[in-house]
């Protein structure tokens, strides 16, 4: 309300999230993905029968993909943020060996430092929010892939306070009245 005097822009990017896709594969070599994995998915052709026009459930594979969190542990385990799973490098190189896929990209968890590798580099986190809820002091970054799929992340900080502020009013264009 205060940034854009109306509710409907939030209500807007809301309903649009009911449609965005679940998920990615880069050139059948990155699977790019908001939370992580499933314990009811082994194949990426599992994620193509999910029916994606819906708000994100409580439970089952949609919510998984979205809320699940990878951790250093075996298997698979109970999320402490009440939805999603844990799962562990070994629940990784399966689903990319499977799947025949070098990383998983994801990005559901703060990382300080903008990003984070783990699991012999074939998951990542790339966290691309500088300074998470005004609060957080985090830096942010991007994952670049060049044509050999290396690696380069490009890093940021937040806006400084002063340069931040709340846009001015533009008229709306002719073309939409």
């Amino acid at each position: 309300m205060r940034k854009y005097g109306s509710v409907n822009v939030w209500r807007y990017c809301t309903e649009i999230f009911d449609f965005l896709p679940l998920a990615a594969v880069i050139d059948e070599q990155v699977f790019c993905v908001h939370g992580g994995l499933s314990p009811s998915i082994e194949t990426l052709d599992q994620i193509k029968t999910i029916d994606r026009k819906q708000e994100v459930p409580h439970d089952g594979p949609m919510c998984d993909l979205m809320w699940s969190d990878p951790e250093e542990m075996s298997g698979w385990g109970v999320s402490p943020r009440g939805a999603g799973f844990l799962f562990g490098k070994d629940k990784v190189d399966e689903f990319n060996h499977r799947n025949e896929i070098n990383l998983i990209a994801r990005a559901h968890q703060l990382v300080m430092e903008g990003f984070k590798e783990m699991f012999n580099k074939t998951l990542v986190t790339v966290w691309s929010a500088p300074n998470y809820c005004y609060r957080c002091g985090n830096i942010a970054a991007i994952l670049e892939l060049d044509q050999d799929f290396e690696r380069r992340y490009k890093t940021f900080e937040a806006a400084p306070q002063d340069a931040r502020g709340v846009p001015a009013k533009k008229p709306a264009p002719e073309y939409f009245l």
